[in-house]
């Protein structure tokens, strides 16, 4: 039996992960939520084979009335669909009024499961060490954060699953490893002494990851952190960085006072020295254990892969 899976967002970072992911998967016939309108022979109602190319299915996030019919026919929706940056009320369209629409709509369609892609910084800046699903409050500090809050409520009324994970990093990341790259430069040092753990995961076993869980039969809904079970120490993040990305110029390191200091002229090299200092470890065993996705490898073997790929994107910048 062929199970037809729709995905939102599929062609930014993660989402681009998760469409390969679900494409690979047998006996599922996958199609795309665009903003861009599709030729009649690609819509849900004349959707192709699982070997073709996916089907395209007209619809934007921030005009709900796009999106009447889009969930017609679908078995499985995968909304990986957000807006990051722009104004607090483009944010809020398609987010938090966009993701309403749309669970309304899978809602009339009757889709028999929902997956959403969160992040675990609708819980604010933390500290967080150790925290599991139910533990800690939904206190966003970001517009963009309160809105992605809003959506998974509206998910979790609809009856579905939401992921949340913390830093994802990989070929295509243009904030997380850039954004310490560029701490880096403003100090013109790494840091030492800064013990802190973080919750990673690399985005090609995340996009598998949201697969897995949006076809397991037995990941019950609610919200779960998708991270690598094992965190990473600011340390040792940044030291890797610092040794296969980019080193600071002069080498040298300096302790959290001196790298508050140098980063007071820079807010967003303040916010990513806030975010490194303080512990962002969430962790969720049960998670793994009811999907058909092992979390693979960790951080340390991982990430050289992606290495060459931030050194190219870094380069000119």
């Amino acid at each position: 039996m062929t199970t037809h899976l729709l995905i939102t967002g599929a062609t930014g970072f993660i989402g681009s992960r998760v469409a390969a992911a679900a494409h690979r998967r047998p006996g599922v016939r996958v199609s795309l939520l665009t903003r861009h309108a599709a030729p009649a022979t690609t819509t849900a109602r004349t959707a192709p084979p699982a070997t073709a190319v996916p089907a395209t299915i007209p619809g934007d996030l921030a005009d709900p009335r796009s999106l009447h019919g889009s969930c017609t026919g679908v078995d499985v929706l995968v909304h990986c669909g957000s807006l990051i940056t722009g104004t607090p009320e483009d944010v809020a369209a398609v987010n938090d009024q966009g993701t309403k629409a749309l669970m309304d709509e899978a809602t009339r369609a009757g889709v028999r499961r929902i997956v959403y892609l969160s992040t675990a910084a609708v819980h604010g800046r933390g500290p967080f060490r150790g925290v599991r699903p139910g533990e800690a409050p939904i206190a966003p500090a970001s517009t963009t954060s309160a809105t992605r809050a809003a959506a998974e409520r509206h998910v979790l009324e609809a009856g579905g699953l939401v992921l949340r994970p913390h830093l994802v990093y990989g070929t295509g990341d243009r904030w997380v490893v850039p954004g310490l790259v560029g701490l880096l430069r403003e100090l013109s040092a790494t840091l030492t002494d800064c013990p802190t753990l973080h919750s990673m995961i690399d985005v090609d076993t995340l996009g598998r990851a949201v697969v897995a869980a949006a076809l397991s039969p037995s990941l019950a809904p609610g919200a779960h952190y998708v991270n690598h079970p094992d965190p990473v120490s600011a340390t040792d993040l940044l030291a890797a960085v610092a040794a296969q990305v980019e080193r600071p110029p002069t080498g040298a390191a300096v302790d959290i006072p001196t790298a508050r200091t140098r980063a007071a002229g820079s807010p967003m090299a303040r916010h990513h020295l806030g975010m490194l200092t303080v512990d962002h470890w969430f962790t969720d065993d049960a998670f793994w254990k009811s999907v058909d996705c092992p979390p693979g490898d960790g951080f340390p073997r991982t990430f050289p892969q992606a290495a060459p790929w931030y050194r190219s994107y870094l380069s000119g910048r």
